[in-house]
């Protein structure tokens, strides 16, 4: 049987991966700090559910965490039963989660402190992608750890870009991200202008689709626009804002001048405030077609 692979959170990403990672042949061991959503993640799948994250990171040589902002993180890592008391020498930590670089970087030394190591591995793509296997991972920290986890992260990933040491993935993934919301906004505004002046939705987007804007994101998050009532939820809008904070604040770190993140930032917050927060992030489209 092949190696267990342990995972930390079952959110939608981490209940994605486990899924993947079981149709692979993996045995997953799984530890939400709430029980009942990895019980449910279980039943869906086979993972084995830990009563600890100390015990999950104790299941394998490679660890995969995906939590969802820097406070989940911290809690999950530290004390006697946390992540980092598990995951002791021959233990590689690959946290896919998006957190400030700083946070990375003092879980690697908190991880290091008891034998094993730690990468950031922060991923580009959603829950669909997750299950096509084709994330992007963009891994910060050693080259050699970074081989010892990529048997388990080559089941996710299409491609893993090693872009520095500890912190470096975080970083590069806040960079992915402002582009990723920018390009929503983008896509939801122009959606909108389209519609309210007359062009059917469905035809705007086959345009959108088959333009020089056409990338990866408009592709995949095709049926989100044209039919949100059908589509589930892969990214919510308290994360984007959640995200936005972190870019922002690496911004003012680097004085590095971001105005379209700023607009993005306050067009997110004022669709939160409208109670869209636990919407998909595509719902700014909707949120915009009923503004006066």
């Amino acid at each position: 049987m092949s190696e267990a692979v342990g995972v930390i959170g079952a959110g939608r990403m981490g209940a994605a991966m486990t899924a993947r990672l079981r149709s692979a042949g993996r045995e997953v061991v799984l530890w939400n700090r709430t029980v009942a959503r990895a019980s449910g993640v279980s039943a869906a799948t086979g993972a084995r559910v830990a009563g600890t994250a100390r015990e999950a990171a104790a299941a394998g040589p490679v660890v995969l965490v995906s939590l969802a902002d820097d406070a989940a993180c911290r809690a999950a890592y530290e004390g006697p039963d946390g992540v980092a008391a598990g995951a002791g020498p021959g233990t590689v930590v690959a946290d896919t989660s998006t957190v400030a670089p700083r946070t990375s970087a003092e879980l690697a030394e908190l991880v290091a402190a008891g034998g094993g190591a730690m990468l950031d591995t922060p991923v580009s793509g959603s829950v669909p992608v997750v299950e096509r296997g084709e994330l992007t991972v963009i891994a910060g920290g050693s080259v050699g750890d970074l081989e010892r986890a990529r048997p388990v992260l080559d089941l996710l990933a299409r491609q893993i870009f090693h872009v520095g040491g500890h912190g470096a993935g975080a970083t590069m993934k806040l960079a992915v991200n402002a582009l990723v919301h920018a390009i929503n906004q983008a896509v939801s505004e122009a959606l909108v202008l389209a519609e309210r002046s007359g062009v059917a939705r469905e035809t705007a987007y086959e345009v959108f689709a088959n333009s020089v804007a056409a990338g990866p994101f408009v592709q995949y998050k095709r049926a989100a626009f044209e039919r949100p009532e059908e589509t589930p939820v892969a990214f919510s809008l308290d994360l984007v804002g959640k995200d936005l904070d972190l870019i922002l604040d690496l911004a003012a770190a680097s004085g590095t001048s971001m105005p379209q993140a700023v607009a993005n930032r306050r067009a997110v917050a004022d669709a939160v405030d409208a109670g869209l927060g636990d919407e998909d992030m595509s719902v700014l489209a909707r949120y915009l077609r009923g503004r006066t």
